[in-house]
Order: structure tokens, then C-alpha cells, then sequence
């Protein structure tokens, strides 16, 4: 299994959508960067964001979310609490090839500030936007910013095709067109 480069994820954003929108090259003037790198691919983080907050006292369970654990917002940038984490979703809308899985790792200028992001691997034949989880792990507020860089999205093809893909065994994440909540 070998990591995909620039010309390849240019390839496959253009033949087969694999990246909509696709940014062709990396936008990194004034803006935490987003766009085409040498081996990935900087996703933007968009404009819908839900702010985790525990006016209700609810206990966080993943068999049992409540969305009511969450304020909605759509705005430039978001104001993450001490010690809380929003989630959000990309701007960009994957479809990955059978052969294909990706991992996303945090963008660095985030992670020197105390900002993480979290991803699950995206996995074979998977579509959709993905959720974003942005954790503030300071004691203080802290801003994200919408259209802005917020993960990069490393491709890696397999050696051989799977037998079975996320989209063959259904998986409860597919298609996702907005920020998406835990699922059982």
C-alpha cells in the first residue's frame, strides 16, 4: 500500500469527482492553507457548525445522542469553548475509489494553538462530506475558520482491491450531505 501523489488525486478529482470542489493547487496567502499538496489534499471546513454545550447536563453516550447537546451556528468562524469541541463538516464532497483509503490528520497551525482535529478514515467507496470534529483542548475560547484549510486528507491505494467496501456493506455514514451526528 503506497501513498497517492499530487498527480494522482488531481486525476482522480477531475475524471471521477473524487474531490468536489477541487482546488488545483495550495491557497496559503492570508488563509490557514487549503488545496492540492505533494501527497494530499488540505480540506476546507465550511460554514455549518454544531458547538457541543452541556446547558442540559446530558451524559455524552454514542448508543444514545442527544442533539440537544448541541447549539447550531452558520457563520464565518466559530468560538470553540474551554475544554469543549464542535463539529463541522468540509466543503469539499469525497468520493473515494474501491482501491482507496484516506486518512486525515490535523493541520499544524491548529495543532501549535491546542486545537484538534479528529477524522475516522475514510474508507473504500465511501461519498460524501465529512464530519469534522474540532477539539479545544486549551483553557481558553478558540476560533475556527470557515473556508479555511482545517485537515489534510492523505490517500493511500491498496496492493489489491477489497472484496467488500463501505458502500457493498452499507455503512450508516454514506452520503452524508451535512454535519453528521453518532449513529448506532
Amino acid at each position: 500500500m503506497g501513498i497517492m501523489p499530487d498527480f494522482w488525486i488531481k486525476k482522480m478529482a477531475n475524471s471521477h469527482k473524487m474531490i468536489d470542489p477541487f482546488v488545483e493547487k495550495l491557497v496559503k496567502k492570508n488563509v490557514l492553507s487549503y488545496g492540492l499538496s505533494s501527497y494530499g489534499y488540505d480540506a476546507r471546513v465550511s460554514k455549518q457548525f454544531k458547538i457541543f454545550t452541556n446547558v442540559n447536563s446530558a451524559t455524552v453516550d454514542p448508543k444514545k445522542f442527544s442533539e440537544s447537546s448541541f447549539v447550531d451556528r452558520e457563520v464565518d468562524y466559530c468560538i470553540i469553548p474551554p475544554n469543549s469541541f464542535a463539529l463541522a463538516k468540509t466543503v469539499e464532497y469525497f468520493r473515494i475509489p474501491k482501491e482507496t483509503l484516506v486518512i486525515c490528520v490535523g493541520k499544524s497551525t491548529y495543532a501549535r494553538c491546542g486545537i484538534i482535529v479528529n477524522v475516522t478514515p475514510l474508507e473504500p467507496e465511501w461519498e460524501g462530506h465529512v464530519t469534522l470534529e474540532f477539539s479545544n483542548t486549551t483553557p481558553l475560547p478558540a476560533k475556527i475558520y470557515a473556508n479555511e484549510g482545517a485537515a489534510q486528507f492523505l490517500f493511500l491505494k491498496g496492493d489489491e482491491t477489497c472484496k467488500l467496501s463501505y458502500a457493498d456493506r452499507k455503512g450508516k455514514y454514506m452520503f452524508q450531505k451535512d454535519v453528521t451526528l453518532p449513529k448506532l
